[in-house]
């Protein structure tokens, strides 16, 4: 037990970030110690989290359904709720079928883990085959670590190839002699804010007859004409293709998802453990998400304003002497390098009244610390421009947004 003593102790002193009790959540205002702040750090990107269409839904399944179902699906939990979920998410993403996950991060640690099992799972159970089947992953290095960890638990051969390189993951495939290779990227990265390629992706999987998969975490619901995600953005579909999505972002609930071919769903109830060893997400969520869903595609104004804020922020931005270090997506983080400068930066926008999150080791490389700034639908053109000239410089910022800062109640520190 000493030893756990002695690394929390260096931990606490290392002045790591573990989070702030908040009063509220941010949408993107939020209350926390009794002020008032705007965030920049909200995955809550389309405001739906505390809009009233979802919190009556989710209402109506409190009611019909109580707060779990305190089941796995697999025995006595399979709520109808559940399936008619899961088949607006399959048609959302133009897929035969969809698996509900309890969160995002379970869905890739279960799938991903058990995909190269279920060949040894069906022996078991009685299937033999013609040919011993072997596994691969190859994965983007900058990839999300619930899809790292859920590559490793799998026990199969893996492949990490340089970020957003093509060339070097073409070299790794054609060095590759296993029977089944699967290509994992993010649709959208998490502390970059680029967009992984997506048909340039696809033409490598059907060169190399590969299974393509994606986690589209910051992707679902903001991407695209109607909110489908990367691949609507990019007007693909494609058989080889697992679509992963998270419910916990814009789609302002809880759980994850993948949308597949009828086939592999049907693998994925049968053998991933995540799945059938677990409760799901409670019935009141599925509900309310099923309303997210309609309201992504019957309020497309709320995407509007999204981008409209990003353009803005970026254009703002412009003048200022900072590197930004993609400007593709509602993530736009502006890098800063040196990871105390980073969290100062933070600190001193936190005084004004705006939350920003500092990014660095071991999230980010070493030295290429940032403020991830994440846009969103509910900010104002005033939020923006209060954030943009409080990195130009404080005080005059002061001066030109007192009018702002007395009708937000936000109390500077001196």
């Amino acid at each position: 037990m000493q030893e756990f003593v002695e690394m929390a102790e260096w931990l606490t002193s290392q002045n790591l970030h573990i989070g702030d009790r908040v009063e509220s959540l941010p949408d993107p205002n939020f209350t926390a110690h009794g002020r008032k702040y705007v965030s920049f750090s909200t995955n809550n990107y389309l405001s739906l989290a505390k809009s009233t269409r979802l919190i009556e839904a989710a209402r109506r399944g409190l009611e019909a359904y109580g707060v779990g179902n305190c089941e796995s699906r697999l025995l006595g939990g399979d709520l109808g709720i559940y399936g008619e979920l899961e088949r607006k998410l399959a048609a959302c993403k133009k897929k035969d079928a969809a698996v509900l996950f309890a969160t995002g991060y379970l869905a890739n640690l279960g799938v991903l883990s058990s995909l190269p099992q279920t060949s040894k799972y069906a022996r078991i159970c009685g299937f033999t085959s013609a040919r011993e089947y072997t596994y691969a992953y190859f994965g983007d290095e900058f990839n999300h670590i619930s899809i790292r960890e859920g590559i490793r638990m799998s026990g199969a051969a893996r492949a990490t190839y340089r970020h957003l390189d093509l060339n070097h993951l073409e070299a790794l495939l054609k060095r590759s002699t296993v029977s089944t290779k699967i290509i994992v990227t993010d649709g959208v990265f998490s502390q970059d804010g680029d967009i992984a390629p997506l048909p340039d992706l696809l033409q490598l999987a059907e060169r190399y007859d590969t299974t393509l998969y994606v986690d589209d975490a910051h992707g679902a619901g903001v991407l695209g004409e109607h909110g489908g995600g990367i691949a609507e953005h990019f007007g693909i579909t494609s058989e080889r293709m697992i679509y992963m999505g998270t419910l916990s972002k814009a789609y302002g609930g809880i759980g994850g998802f993948v949308a597949t071919e009828s086939h592999i769903a049907q693998i994925i109830r049968l053998a991933c453990s995540a799945y059938g060893f677990t409760s799901t997400l409670p019935p009141d969520q599925a509900a309310a998400l099923c309303e997210a869903g309609d309201m992504i595609r019957d309020e497309p104004e709320r995407r509007v304003r999204l981008w409209e804020n990003q353009r803005y922020f970026v254009k703002r931005m412009s003048d200022l002497p900072y590197r930004l270090v993609s400007t593709n997506s509602p993530i736009v983080p502006i890098l800063v390098g040196d990871e105390d400068v980073a969290d100062g930066l933070a600190r001193s926008l936190g005084e004004f009244g705006i939350h920003v999150d500092a990014v660095r080791f071991p999230a980010v490389p070493l030295r290429k610390a940032r403020l991830r700034i994440q846009l969103n639908t509910g900010h104002t053109k005033q939020d923006i421009d209060f954030l943009v000239d409080t990195l130009r410089g404080q005080q005059h910022c002061v001066g030109r947004h007192k009018q702002y800062l007395n009708e937000r109640n936000v109390g500077i520190i001196a």
